[in-house]
């Protein structure tokens, strides 16, 4: 019979690349939230209450997703 020891350890290093790709994207939203906040603060200072309350609903929406890419590969091996 052939061993098959190898399998588990590919499998772990298959969901870590694929939760490196994962976090590519939450990375990006998560910079372009806040860039958007500073520049919309810098242009209505006074809106930045509002837009705050904004930016951190987007950043928690962002990081939920990577959150989701980080527990889907668990999940399906």
């Amino acid at each position: 019979m052939a061993d098959v020891s190898y399998l588990a350890e590919l499998t772990g290093n298959i969901g870590t690349v694929g939760y490196g790709l994962a976090a590519i994207g939450p990375g990006i939203g998560v910079g372009i939230v806040w860039a958007s906040y500073i520049q919309s603060t810098a242009r209505q200072p006074e809106s930045a209450g509002l837009t705050r309350t904004y930016a951190f609903l987007g950043f928690a929406v962002s990081e939920a997703l990577a959150l989701l890419g980080f527990v889907v590969p668990f999940i399906i091996t």
